[in-house]
Order: structure tokens, then sequence, then C-alpha cells
């Protein structure tokens, strides 16, 4: 029995150190992936065997994916990566010089393209004993060209890289949303530009009078103050809207900094009050804040149910039919359609505008056919797409449109 040769443990070989390789590549491709999986996938690695590729990457599938979003990646990553035993000299081949020419463009997924492109190296300081700024790298890649900058503006938050997905998110704190306004019931006093629709002030003409020796000099008038409507922002967190739902908070947080009343909810399969952390100054400190409060994050979407919660707890958050509220969410509710068109019919009621925000409009020829998606089409007041930054620069301007129209 000393002369046989045993097969080797999956463990201690190479493969092992390939699957450990391949799972870090799958999380620079944003895939969920951590010690406990790599291991669970060298164990199915050894039980099934690498015979046949197929049966290979099914058994490392099971255990290392758990969004739906992210099969396509592993895939493509998998197929890329275990294709070539001696996948450093191919990666090395790629950043060799190459003939003049025209390359055809990859077909990869842009996050399968950065994970299988080799991490770069930080350059060592010149002066050891200056700190390196941590801003560095993102100043770096805001020095983009116009055509990077052109196409990250209609580029979608789901097919973004992970270093593109941090950039899009800085960029996207830039863009204003300014709320809008109507007249409240306080009265102001009205300057030149606002004096056409201002009405005579007479306390504050006799007092002017006076001042003069019954001599009227000016008439003073008063104007109805602009207050910004109160805004709801209810945020879909489920699996689907993973990649959308980070973006879009720190685009809110930012973009509604100067609003007024502002009370912002995440629902999944429950529901969790962001008003807390979004008082917060910082946005980055606002993400983690509200990763902490979120428990149902990446699971399932039950509307109905948390509008019904918002109903019982939170109603007073609707101010007086004035309140703007914006939906964010791909309407693909798993709750019962009744449940959330009862909960619509009273949100219509206690609210002014009722906007659904919603990224599928990145498909041409959408329409909401799923259940859910047909109910709260059937009761908002507009659908507004909010998939790239070209959609958020636009978002602003059809807020206006849509606040004139209804008034």
């Amino acid at each position: 029995m000393a002369g046989i040769q045993q097969l080797g443990d999956v463990r201690s070989g190479k493969l092992a150190g390939n699957i450990t390789a391949f799972g870090r590549a799958l999380r620079r491709a944003g895939v969920r992936t951590d010690a406990a999986r790599i291991a669970l996938a060298a164990e199915a690695a050894t039980l099934v065997g690498v015979e046949d590729k197929l049966d290979l990457g099914a058994a490392m599938e099971a255990v290392m994916v758990s969004r739906e979003q992210d099969r396509m990646v592993f895939r493509e990553l998998f197929d890329a990566w275990f294709r070539d035993p001696e996948l450093a000299n191919k990666l090395l081949a790629q950043m060799l010089p190459t003939a003049e020419g025209k390359a055809e463009p990859s077909k990869r997924r842009p996050r399968v393209r950065e994970a299988l492109t080799a991490p770069r190296k930080a350059a060592k300081p010149a002066e050891p004993a200056k700190p390196a700024k941590p801003d560095r790298e993102i100043e770096f890649d805001a020095a983009m060209t116009s055509s990077d900058r052109q196409r990250l503006q209609h580029a979608d938050f789901n097919a973004l890289g992970a270093s593109e997905y941090r950039l899009v998110e800085r960029l996207a704190r830039d863009i204003s949303l300014p709320v809008p306004s109507l007249p409240s019931r306080r009265l102001r006093a009205a300057g030149d530009a606002g004096r056409q629709h201002a009405r005579m002030h007479w306390p504050g003409v006799l007092h002017e009078a006076a001042r003069t020796g019954g001599e009227i000099l000016r008439l003073p008038r008063l104007a109805r103050r602009e207050q910004p409507l109160p805004l709801l922002v209810l945020v879909d967190v489920s699996g689907s809207m993973e990649r959308y739902a980070r973006l879009l908070l720190a685009f809110l947080h930012a973009a509604t900094r100067r609003a007024g009343r502002r009370d912002v909810f995440a629902f999944g399969t429950d529901l969790t009050d962001l008003t807390p952390a979004f008082r917060l100054a910082d946005t980055d400190d606002m993400l983690v804040a509200a990763g902490l409060a979120i428990d149902d994050f990446a699971g399932g979407t039950r509307l109905g149910a948390s509008l019904a919660e918002l109903r019982r707890a939170h109603a007073r958050r609707l101010t007086g039919r004035r309140t703007l509220v914006l939906v964010i969410s791909d309407g693909l509710d798993t709750g019962e359609p009744e449940v959330l068109q009862q909960e619509l019919l009273w949100l219509k009621r206690h609210s002014r505008r009722l906007l659904w925000l919603n990224p599928l409009l990145r498909f041409e020829g959408y329409a909401p056919l799923a259940r859910g998606a047909a109910v709260l089409h059937r009761h908002a007041d507009a659908m507004l797409a909010v998939h790239n930054l070209n959609a958020l620069e636009q978002l602003a301007a059809s807020l206006a449109a849509l606040m004139r129209a209804g008034r």
C-alpha cells in the first residue's frame, strides 16, 4: 500500500489556492463571498470532483452565490477563471503592448472584467514620513476624460464595476434636487419681484404715514411665503434593488439637504425608519447608520405590509395632504395585491402627490405587468426613471413640471 499514490486533499493542493483566489475575484466583482463560503466551495469540489466542469461550477455556485443578480456574474467569471490553468500568464499578456489596430470590445460584464484585471499595487510614497491621503484614489478617478464621463452618465447603476460604482456614487451626491414649494399661510414683506401677487399691508401703510407726517410715500405689501413640500421617501432595499438602494440613499441625503421636513423609510419584508440617520450631516455616516438600522437588506419585498405599518405607527408624518411621496422600487412585490391597493388608497388620500421612481425603466418598452407593479402604477401620479446619473439630473425638472401641472 505504501507504493500506491494517494490523491491529495483539495484543501492542501493547487485547487484550494485557485478556489481561494476565485473567491477573492468574486468579491472584487461585487459578489458577497466570505471565508465560510470559500471553504464550502472547496468541500464541494472534494465531493463532486473536477472531472466535469459543469458539475463543479454548479456545486460551487450553489454554495457561493445567494443573490439571483449575481448568478450570471459567477458563471462568466467561473468560465474565464478555470479555462486556463495559468491565469497569471494570461493576465500578464493582456497588459503587454499590442500591435496597432482596433481591438474587439469585450463582451463580458463590467463587474467580471474588473475582477479579472490584476489589482493595482499601491505606489510607495517618496517621503515615508508623510501619510498618504485617503482621497487620492477618488481624486484621480474623478479626473476622467469627457468620453468616460459621458459613458458613466448613461451607465446603468446595476452594470457598473466596483470602482465605477464608488465613483458614480460620489458624482450622484453633487446632483441637486430642489423640492417643489407652494405658498404657505404665513406672510412676508413683498419685494419688487413679488409685488404682482402681493396684497396691501394696511397697518404698514398707516405706520409709514405716521412717520412722514401723514404723507403716504410708500405702499407696503405682503406676499405668501414659499414653503418646500414635506417629503416622504420610501426606499426598497430588497435583493433586486440592492445596488440601487445604497446609491439612491446617498443621492437623496445630499440632494435634499436643504429641504424642509423629510421623512425616510426603508422597506423590504419590514419597515425601517431612516429619518434619524438622515439627520446626520455626513453622507458616509448616514450610510453606516442606515446599514446598522436595516435588518432585512437584500431580502424580499412586501410593500403592502410596510405601508400598513406606516399607517399604524407613523401616520402623523403625513402633514395635511401636502406631503410629496417618493416610492423608490422596481415594483416586484411578493405580498397580496389587495393589501397593497388598500394601503395605496390610504396613502393617496393623505398626500399631495405619489410618484413612483422605478429603475426598471432602463429597459425599452418596459411595462408594469407584475401584480404589485400593476397596482402601484395604477395609483401613482407618475412613474420616473432613476437608473443612471442622467435620469437623476432630469428628476428635478420632472418634479417641478408635475407639481405645476397639478396645481
